[in-house]
């Protein structure tokens, strides 16, 4: 579990972007079932993550750079992606470095690590128009989601630490915690005493990751 991640529907959600009634939908409907833990208190892989954005951005209309409508992704390449995406080895993930992993319209999936490109699937893939899946995540319910590998400047998710949950770099303080602290009305000021070897802008940048996360599981229509 710690190599993979493990986050609540609530916490997926959020980090993901996507609504959480959708995340529960898809739960439900077998489109994206959890990972970790599929029964009782549901668990959800940091490869999960991308793969919510990768549905919820597949299974939308677009249109193309002549601004011609491009249809949804038929849900074949979808679970080719998903398959693909499943199949990542998370270990390369590191406080320091997190390749980059994209998603084009057909449901091909890209991972360039170490300044090298490789296509997952034996696809070609000659679509330029694709998602990279750690970048910032916007929804059209209004939803942002961080980026996943550096959500703020000074904090850093790792799927092998801490259970995939943002942490300050090169520490184990969650981002969750500090806000824990906030939301029990302790003064910020406070919080940077009782963490005197963290440095304030840090701890500024964990409170404003769990603000953003709070707005993302604030009620939407459902996708």
């Amino acid at each position: 579990m710690e190599q993979r991640g493990a986050y609540t529907a609530e916490r997926a959600a959020a980090l993901s972007g996507v609504p959480k009634s959708t995340v529960h939908y898809w739960a439900r409907q077998g489109i994206l079932i959890p990972s970790v833990s599929p029964e009782r208190v549901k668990l959800w892989s940091y490869g999960d993550l991308m793969a919510l954005r990768t549905v919820y951005w597949l299974r939308q209309t677009k249109r193309d750079p002549s601004g011609r409508e491009v249809p949804r992704t038929a849900m074949k390449a979808v679970r080719r992606a998903l398959g693909e995406i499943d199949a990542l080895e998370l270990d390369v993930w590191s406080e320091d470095t997190a390749p980059s992993v994209k998603v084009d319209r057909s449901g091909g999936i890209v991972i360039e690590h170490d300044g090298e490109a490789q296509r997952l699937g034996g696809q070609s893939i000659i679509d330029s128009d694709m998602l990279d899946l750690l970048a910032p995540f916007d929804t059209r319910e209004g939803l942002h989601g961080p980026d996943l590998s550096i959500p703020r400047p000074r904090l850093r998710i790792v799927p092998g630490k801490l259970g995939g949950s943002p942490h300050v770099a090169h520490t184990r303080l969650e981002s969750q915690a500090l806000g824990a602290l906030a939301d029990s009305g302790l003064a910020q000021e406070k919080i940077y005493r009782l963490y005197p070897d963290i440095e304030p802008a840090a701890i500024e940048d964990a409170l404003d990751l769990e603000r953003q996360l709070s707005q993302n599981l604030q009620p939407v229509l459902a996708a």
